[in-house]
Protein backbone atom coordinates (compact mmCIF):
# COMPACT_ATOMS: atom_id res chain seq x y z
CA UNK A 1 0.00 0.00 0.00
CA UNK A 2 1.39 3.38 -0.97
CA UNK A 3 0.55 6.46 1.05
CA UNK A 4 -0.27 9.55 -0.91
CA UNK A 5 0.98 12.96 0.18
CA UNK A 6 -2.43 13.91 1.58
CA UNK A 7 -2.78 10.65 3.53
CA UNK A 8 0.74 11.14 5.00
CA UNK A 9 -0.23 14.64 6.14
CA UNK A 10 -3.40 13.29 7.73
CA UNK A 11 -1.38 10.62 9.57
CA UNK A 12 1.07 13.11 11.16
CA UNK A 13 -1.11 14.06 14.15
CA UNK A 14 -1.63 10.37 14.90
CA UNK A 15 2.10 9.62 14.82
CA UNK A 16 2.88 12.68 16.97
CA UNK A 17 0.30 11.54 19.54
CA UNK A 18 1.67 7.99 19.62
CA UNK A 19 5.29 9.25 19.83
CA UNK A 20 4.45 11.55 22.74
CA UNK A 21 3.27 8.53 24.74
CA UNK A 22 6.84 7.22 24.77
CA UNK A 23 8.63 10.50 25.55
CA UNK A 24 9.15 11.62 29.10
CA UNK A 25 8.38 15.26 29.88
CA UNK A 26 11.38 17.49 30.48
CA UNK A 27 12.69 17.62 34.01
CA UNK A 28 12.98 20.93 35.84
CA UNK A 29 16.25 22.56 36.89
CA UNK A 30 16.86 25.82 38.73
CA UNK A 31 19.62 28.20 37.56
CA UNK A 32 21.21 31.23 39.16
CA UNK A 33 22.13 34.17 36.94
CA UNK A 34 24.62 35.67 39.38
CA UNK A 35 25.56 39.29 38.75
CA UNK A 36 27.36 42.19 40.35
CA UNK A 37 27.77 45.83 39.44
CA UNK A 38 31.35 47.04 38.98
CA UNK A 39 32.95 50.34 38.06
CA UNK A 40 33.63 50.60 34.32
CA UNK A 41 37.28 51.27 33.49
CA UNK A 42 37.93 54.93 32.82
CA UNK A 43 34.36 55.91 33.67
CA UNK A 44 32.19 56.70 36.64
CA UNK A 45 29.46 54.46 35.25
CA UNK A 46 28.84 50.98 36.54
CA UNK A 47 28.40 47.88 34.42
CA UNK A 48 27.07 44.43 35.16
CA UNK A 49 29.27 41.37 35.28
CA UNK A 50 27.84 37.86 35.34
CA UNK A 51 29.28 34.67 36.73
CA UNK A 52 29.83 31.73 34.41
CA UNK A 53 30.92 28.29 35.61
CA UNK A 54 31.99 25.18 33.77
CA UNK A 55 30.05 21.95 33.90
CA UNK A 56 31.90 19.22 35.76
CA UNK A 57 31.76 16.64 32.98
CA UNK A 58 32.36 18.44 29.70
CA UNK A 59 33.70 21.83 30.77
CA UNK A 60 30.94 23.75 28.94
CA UNK A 61 30.34 27.33 30.17
CA UNK A 62 26.97 27.45 31.90
CA UNK A 63 25.08 29.12 34.73
CA UNK A 64 25.13 27.46 38.16
CA UNK A 65 22.11 25.15 38.18
CA UNK A 66 20.70 22.04 39.74
CA UNK A 67 17.63 20.02 40.58
CA UNK A 68 14.89 21.63 42.68
CA UNK A 69 15.11 21.12 46.42
CA UNK A 70 11.62 20.01 47.39
CA UNK A 71 11.65 21.71 50.78
CA UNK A 72 12.76 25.05 49.28
CA UNK A 73 11.24 27.66 47.00
CA UNK A 74 12.86 28.12 43.59
CA UNK A 75 14.67 31.34 44.43
CA UNK A 76 16.19 29.75 47.55
CA UNK A 77 17.36 26.79 45.48
CA UNK A 78 19.07 29.26 43.10
CA UNK A 79 20.93 30.83 46.04
CA UNK A 80 22.03 27.38 47.23
CA UNK A 81 23.25 26.35 43.75
CA UNK A 82 25.23 29.60 43.43
CA UNK A 83 26.94 28.89 46.75
CA UNK A 84 27.57 25.17 46.17
CA UNK A 85 28.96 25.54 42.63
CA UNK A 86 30.72 28.90 42.83
CA UNK A 87 31.01 29.98 46.45
CA UNK A 88 28.96 33.15 45.98
CA UNK A 89 26.36 34.51 48.37
CA UNK A 90 23.56 36.77 47.32
CA UNK A 91 19.89 37.60 47.22
CA UNK A 92 17.77 35.94 44.54
CA UNK A 93 14.71 37.53 43.02
CA UNK A 94 11.57 35.73 44.16
CA UNK A 95 10.16 35.39 40.65
CA UNK A 96 11.95 33.60 37.81
CA UNK A 97 13.62 35.98 35.36
CA UNK A 98 13.51 33.61 32.37
CA UNK A 99 13.30 30.02 31.21
CA UNK A 100 15.14 28.00 28.60
CA UNK A 101 15.40 24.43 27.44
CA UNK A 102 18.55 22.45 28.08
CA UNK A 103 19.70 18.94 28.84
CA UNK A 104 21.39 17.26 31.76
CA UNK A 105 24.13 14.94 30.60
CA UNK A 106 25.03 11.75 32.41
CA UNK A 107 27.86 9.25 32.04
CA UNK A 108 27.68 7.11 28.94
CA UNK A 109 26.29 9.92 26.79
CA UNK A 110 22.77 9.72 28.21
CA UNK A 111 21.02 13.12 28.29
CA UNK A 112 17.73 14.14 29.86
CA UNK A 113 15.85 17.14 28.45
CA UNK A 114 15.29 19.84 31.04
CA UNK A 115 13.36 23.06 31.40
CA UNK A 116 15.46 25.58 33.32
CA UNK A 117 13.99 28.33 35.51
CA UNK A 118 16.49 31.20 35.85
CA UNK A 119 16.53 33.43 38.92
CA UNK A 120 18.58 36.62 39.16
CA UNK A 121 20.99 36.54 42.10
CA UNK A 122 22.60 39.84 43.10
CA UNK A 123 25.89 38.73 44.61
CA UNK A 124 27.06 40.43 47.78
CA UNK A 125 29.91 38.14 48.82
CA UNK A 126 32.21 35.30 47.89
CA UNK A 127 33.63 32.53 50.05
CA UNK A 128 36.99 30.81 49.77
CA UNK A 129 35.60 27.39 50.69
CA UNK A 130 32.47 25.81 49.20
CA UNK A 131 31.24 22.29 48.32
CA UNK A 132 32.37 22.14 44.66
CA UNK A 133 35.65 24.06 45.04
CA UNK A 134 38.16 22.79 42.48
CA UNK A 135 35.54 20.94 40.41
CA UNK A 136 34.68 23.85 38.11
CA UNK A 137 36.26 26.94 36.60
CA UNK A 138 34.63 30.28 37.39
CA UNK A 139 34.71 33.57 35.48
CA UNK A 140 33.19 36.98 36.18
CA UNK A 141 32.62 38.58 32.78
CA UNK A 142 30.88 41.51 31.15
CA UNK A 143 27.59 40.22 29.76
CA UNK A 144 28.64 40.44 26.09
CA UNK A 145 31.73 38.33 26.79
CA UNK A 146 29.66 35.80 28.74
CA UNK A 147 27.34 35.48 25.73
CA UNK A 148 30.35 34.62 23.54
CA UNK A 149 31.49 31.73 25.75
CA UNK A 150 28.05 30.40 26.75
CA UNK A 151 27.66 26.83 25.57
CA UNK A 152 23.91 26.86 25.00
CA UNK A 153 21.65 29.05 22.85
CA UNK A 154 19.15 29.28 25.73
CA UNK A 155 21.77 30.79 28.02
CA UNK A 156 22.77 33.24 25.30
CA UNK A 157 19.15 34.42 24.97
CA UNK A 158 18.78 34.82 28.74
CA UNK A 159 22.04 36.81 28.92
CA UNK A 160 20.96 39.01 26.00
CA UNK A 161 17.68 39.82 27.74
CA UNK A 162 19.52 40.51 31.00
CA UNK A 163 21.95 42.82 29.18
CA UNK A 164 19.09 44.83 27.66
CA UNK A 165 17.16 45.15 30.91
CA UNK A 166 20.27 46.01 32.95
CA UNK A 167 21.29 48.67 30.40
CA UNK A 168 17.89 50.33 30.86
CA UNK A 169 18.18 50.20 34.66
CA UNK A 170 21.73 51.63 34.69
CA UNK A 171 20.83 54.35 32.18
CA UNK A 172 18.01 55.57 34.42
CA UNK A 173 20.31 56.03 37.44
Amino acid sequence: MTLTLSSRRAARPFFRAVTSLFQKPPRLQIAALCYRLVQSEGSEKKQAEVLMVTSRGTGRWILPKGWPIMSRKGHKTAEIEAYEEAGVRGKASKKPFATFQSHKGFKGGFAVPTDVLVYLVEVNGETQDYPELGQRKLKWLPVEEAMRIASEPGIMRVLSRFDSEMANILASR
